[in-house]
């Protein structure tokens, strides 16, 4: 069965993030104040062949610890596995 896989992946909050941060000082600027750090990531989705929703996640979760994230500076979580393309949002905007 066709699963996507979700992957998001960011640096650890140790390491700096200079992209981050000249967004949350433009969103600052912009009138944003109750935001109080922004961090700048990815997300990556991957098509996966597999028996079901589990080995999906598993075969994620390998491919971004071997290859779609540098363990020493990021970190990440599959967000989601879906037979869906769509990211499933839990709120919609009204």
């Amino acid at each position: 069965m066709k699963y996507y896989v979700y992957i998001a992946i960011e640096r650890k909050e140790a390491i700096l993030d200079p992209q981050g941060k000249a967004v949350g000082h433009a969103l600052g600027t912009l009138g944003f104040s109750q935001i109080n750090d922004t961090r700048i990531g990815k997300m990556v989705r991957l098509e996966v062949d597999a028996q079901n929703e589990e080995s999906a996640r598993a075969i994620g979760e390998d491919a971004a610890h071997k290859l779609l994230a540098n363990a020493i500076m990021e970190e990440f979580s599959v967000i989601e596995v879906s037979e869906s393309k769509q990211l499933h949002r839990k709120a919609e905007h009204a």
